[in-house]
């Protein structure tokens, strides 16, 4: 998994009545993009340090609607 500042963290429920969460990426704490990384969650406004799971996945700002 790798990421930018910018980038959406988008968290999927795994069990029945879990919504998927969605954060904002804030900061990266490596070069290469990989976690953790500090994320504001969308729902709660609240920003923290996350290190992802297998239920997680990048959905990477403008670079993935706007291909160049």
């Amino acid at each position: 998994m790798k990421a930018e500042v910018g980038d959406r963290l988008i968290v999927e429920g795994v069990h029945l009545g879990v919504p998927r969460r969605v954060g904002i990426i804030m900061g990266v704490h490596h070069a290469d993009g990989s976690p953790p990384y500090d994320v504001r969650w969308l729902d709660q406004e609240r920003q923290c340090l996350v290190f992802p799971g297998p239920d997680a996945h990048i959905e990477h700002a403008d670079r993935e609607h706007h291909p160049a």
